[in-house]
């Protein structure tokens, strides 16, 4: 073989060993303790958002990682909790599997009698969202709008949209009424564009 054709079969060696080098490094560590994690309480589990699933989907790539993790700990503890539907649905909305997105978060509506700041419709209107129905959409938000302000001794008012409120930290924190009315109009104003878009502050 020919010096020149030597060096050239080398070059195509080292470039496809570097190639394959250069895609394992790239490639996201979405390695959990399933052990520790699995055992948590489903309080810890879902809103810690330092532990539990929410430590997972923070890293880079581990997205759809974190949305089977949801999935494992729901089965594994077979919870019919609303919210962890939820939260596996957005994963899964915000990785761009829309039919099981919106087949999970059809799952995480309230009972009627128990919605009492518009949950249900802010689910609606995400499902509308994910469905590319508009008109959907926009009839969600409006019953979403029209959830009454809470009402009694110890409840703060709303003013200005907002309702303050006393956190565990000490922190006063404003929080917009209705809830998530915010997210909704931000999936209007990008309507059309993908889920993980639309959901982000810059819509909103």
């Amino acid at each position: 073989m020919a010096r020149r054709s030597r060096i050239a079969l080398l070059s195509c060696t080292l470039l496809a060993s570097c190639g394959v080098f250069a895609r394992q490094a790239t490639m996201p560590n979405c390695d959990a303790d399933r052990t520790h994690v699995l055992a948590l309480g489903e309080t810890q589990f879902d809103q810690d958002l330092a532990g539990g699933w929410r430590a997972l989907a923070d890293r880079p790539g581990c997205i759809l990682a974190a949305a089977d993790l949801l999935r494992d700990y729901r089965q594994a503890r077979k919870s019919e909790a609303g919210l962890l539907y939820w939260h596996e649905g957005q994963l899964r909305a915000h990785a761009g599997q829309t039919k099981e997105a919106i087949a999970l978060l059809e799952r995480a509506r309230k009972p009627a009698e128990a919605d009492r700041a518009g949950w249900n419709p802010y689910v609606d209107a995400t499902i509308a969202f994910l469905r590319k129905d508009k008109p959907a959409l926009q009839e969600a938000r409006s019953r979403l709008a029209a959830v009454p302000a809470p009402l009694g001794q110890d409840i703060p008012p709303v003013i200005d949209g907002h309702v303050e409120v006393d956190m565990a930290d000490g922190q006063m924190r404003k929080i917009p009424w209705p809830p998530n009315g915010d997210i909704v109009d931000g999936l209007l104003s990008c309507f059309g564009k993908p889920y993980r878009q639309a959901y982000g502050h810059d819509c909103r």
